[in-house]
């Protein structure tokens, strides 16, 4: 059973109240992110606040916006970001993205999102679960997210996504279509040669000749971590 907190060298994060705990994969977008300039950052679901503290740590001039449907992890992450060092530059709202695009908020230089998955299988039976894991009617959608960034996204603003391979051409096809092109791809697999676990993103309007390649294995063939993965979580995870 995940603890009731995680512990990183510069704040905590508590998540007994979130559906979704801290996970590898929203420590390495949260690492992985091309945050560079960052002005005004929105986490797009925040869960437990975790990418909006990581972007606020990584992004010392930067002020966050974070927005997180379930009411419950809503609250666990404004508690999260009152109890840390940035309080004053983070604000979380419990609101969908829709509402939230209602409020009209003014363009943001990078966006993040760990977007729900897993769209054509069996939702697991926790509503709170299958809101925060699966695409569907009331969550987020990978056409409403890209639609938010063609409207709220500066001119050379980006919106970086983590998702498995199989559902990021579905989120690359989306993201066509309300004019963002492919600007860099992380593929991440758990172990040298292995199969591919976790596609990161880029997206931006400014279409590059070619997206920016790169890959990343979690560990080394030993099971200890790689050091590209140390490199990345250096600043953040207390022992690696």
């Amino acid at each position: 059973m995940p603890n009731d907190y995680f512990q990183f060298q510069q704040f905590r994060i508590n998540q007994a109240d979130c559906a979704q705990k801290v996970s590898t994969d929203a420590c390495l977008l949260g690492a992985a992110a091309d945050l560079s300039g960052a002005t005004r950052v929105l986490d797009i679901g925040t869960g437990t606040g975790l990418l909006a503290l990581m972007a606020a740590q990584r992004a010392p001039e930067a002020t966050i916006e974070a927005i997180e449907i379930d009411p419950a992890a809503a609250a666990q992450a404004a508690a999260n970001v009152a109890a840390s060092l940035w309080a004053s530059r983070v604000a979380v709202h419990p609101l969908s993205l829709a509402a939230y695009a209602a409020s009209r908020p003014a363009p943001f230089s990078h966006l993040i999102c760990n977007p729900p998955f897993f769209r054509r299988s069996l939702a697991p039976p926790d509503a709170a679960r299958a809101t925060a894991r699966h695409a569907g009617e009331g969550s987020l959608t990978f056409a409403g997210i890209c639609a938010f960034a063609a409207d709220y996204l500066l001119p050379a603003g980006t919106l970086t996504v983590l998702l498995p391979p199989p559902e990021m051409p579905h989120f690359a096809q989306a993201a066509g279509a309300s004019g963002l092109a492919v600007q860099a791809r992380l593929a991440v697999r758990h172990r040298p040669g292995g199969r591919l676990t976790r596609s990161i993103w880029q997206f931006g309007r400014a279409a590059p000749a070619s997206p920016r390649d790169g890959s990343m294995a979690i560990q080394e063939a030993d099971g200890q971590y790689s050091a590209a993965f140390r490199a990345l979580l250096a600043e953040f995870y207390l022992a690696l």
